[in-house]
């Protein structure tokens, strides 16, 4: 496979997955000819592999473009200041788990491997685990910026044997954003703060009561959904149960059974499947579901209530998929109660994404210095305005620019102050897919007590019965 050096930035857009033996194809984009490029292809190419190419990958989400202009700028500047380097997109166009699968997929091999992924900090120390990332401490030492990271990120990104395997860049955290044109249908009041999950359900049932066409509520459930499920669902009813350990118990290195609070977080969730108060079992289970949710269902006053994180206004940007200016005014947000407004009264969980290096990489000090360029200041600053998400370094949140790109922006950038993280371990992505196994359990017809304890039995078996511990 031949390259052209005058082709610096180079893209691999990836076709959206579909049965059939071509689902992993990507189409590439060469001197202005596209051809479609399969992995295997990629596999073959290993012999134009070199240190003068420094390939990256990352997800797409449909047909949004965010993540890959803010890399094709970045990778502009850095080969206008090295033209002997040539920087290599490959966006994977791909629902969540998907996804990771498919660059796990691509790092598995010298022959595909990127130079550079981008990582949910929720996968990344499995992916350490399996062998796919390399330690980069050493890198970072050099790295100007590491101290106006948040420290929660930083732990993130450590794994347990202290090495550091990423940069964080980004972090969300979650909340109930309401349609004020179906509350003003229904009464509900335009200043809404439910103070408990009851609450919640009652704001549900008057939208169903009505006249209004509208889905009551929507929480990410089930498998198709992916990480959605179990961060901006589940683990959003969890947190607020008043367990206090949650998932896992960090003094006892322990994760946690037969937690009361599990139970209660699948009973909610069954309520609002018997009471008729969200989408249909076949929505839910939908893989497609969010961006018909913020391309049709908010903007048309479909949906009332949604749980759902800091980032979703980028839909309704100009350019974006459904173009929506008037969201400023008519989308409401809400903290995420508490099951009974005690304890900390209100509830958010926090997550993020960074850039790391495979073991497989070409040349990780000439990866590195791309890095460094992709998460500068000032790249930063304008990936956050296009992304909407929330910084994780101190010097892109004193940015005036940052401070002020979106209304919503300082509301979700105060959450993080009690913002509860999922535990950064090896086994938390497995322990995720039980979590929608079980939600999804209680969706088509188990009970609580039943999906739970299957909930159990399947932590148990991930990571051995001396590592889990009844809930006290």
């Amino acid at each position: 496979m031949q390259r052209t050096r005058s082709q610096e930035v180079l893209v691999h857009p990836a076709t959206p997955p579909r049965s059939g033996p071509d689902r992993r194809s990507f189409l590439r984009f060469t001197a202005g000819a596209a051809a479609l490029l399969p992995l295997t292809a990629l596999a073959g190419c290993s012999g134009s592999r070199d240190a003068n190419t420094i390939r990256i990958a990352f997800q797409q989400f449909g047909s949004g473009t965010i993540k890959q202009e803010w890399i094709s700028t970045a990778a502009q500047e850095f080969s206008a200041e090295n033209p002997e380097l040539v920087v290599d997109l490959v966006p994977i166009v791909a629902a969540e788990n998907d996804y990771f699968t498919k660059n796990e997929l691509l790092m598995s091999s010298p022959r595909t491997s990127p130079d550079l992924v981008y990582e949910d900090s929720f996968i990344l120390l499995s992916d350490v685990g399996a062998g796919y990332l390399q330690p980069i401490t050493d890198l970072v030492e050099g790295f100007e910026n590491w101290d106006d990271i948040a420290d929660a990120s930083k732990e993130a990104v450590t794994g347990e044997d202290g090495e550091i395997y990423g940069i964080p860049i980004t972090t969300d955290t979650r909340a109930l954003w309401f349609q004020r044109e179906v509350f003003e249908q229904v009464g509900l009041p335009d200043d809404w703060q439910p103070t408990s999950w009851e609450e919640i359900l009652e704001a549900a049932r008057a939208i169903r009561d009505s006249d209004s066409e509208a889905i009551p509520l929507f929480i990410f459930a089930g498998t198709p959904q992916g990480e959605k499920a179990s961060m901006q669902g589940f683990e959003m009813l969890l947190y607020g149960t008043g367990d206090g350990t949650g998932l896992y118990d960090k003094d006892a290195e322990k994760w946690v059974l037969g937690s009361q609070g599990f139970i209660d977080s699948l009973t909610f969730l069954k309520t609002l499947f018997e009471e008729d108060l969200t989408a249909s079992t076949a929505q839910h289970l939908d893989p497609n579901i969010s961006e018909s949710i913020y391309t049709s269902l908010l903007p048309d006053a479909k949906l009332g209530i949604l749980l759902d994180g800091s980032w979703i206004s980028q839909n309704w940007g100009e350019g974006a998929g459904r173009p929506w200016p008037e969201w400023t005014d008519v989308m409401g947000l809400a903290d995420m109660p508490t099951q009974d407004g005690g304890g900390t009264k209100t509830v958010t969980l926090a997550g993020g994404w960074g850039l790391s290096i495979p073991e497989h990489v070409t040349d990780r000090e000439v990866a590195f210095r791309f890095l460094e360029k992709l998460v500068s200041t000032e790249t930063l600053v304008n990936y956050a305005i296009a992304d909407n998400h929330i910084t994780v370094r101190a010097d892109v949140a004193e940015d005036e620019r940052y401070r002020s790109y979106s209304p919503a922006v300082e509301y979700f950038t105060e959450l993080l102050e009690t913002a509860y993280y999922r535990p950064a371990l090896p086994a938390y992505p497995e322990v995720s897919s039980a979590i929608q196994e079980a939600m999804e359990a209680v969706m088509t017809g188990s009970t609580p007590e039943q999906a739970a304890a299957e909930y159990d039995a399947k932590v148990t078996d991930i990571v051995g019965p001396e590592n889990v511990q009844e809930a006290s």
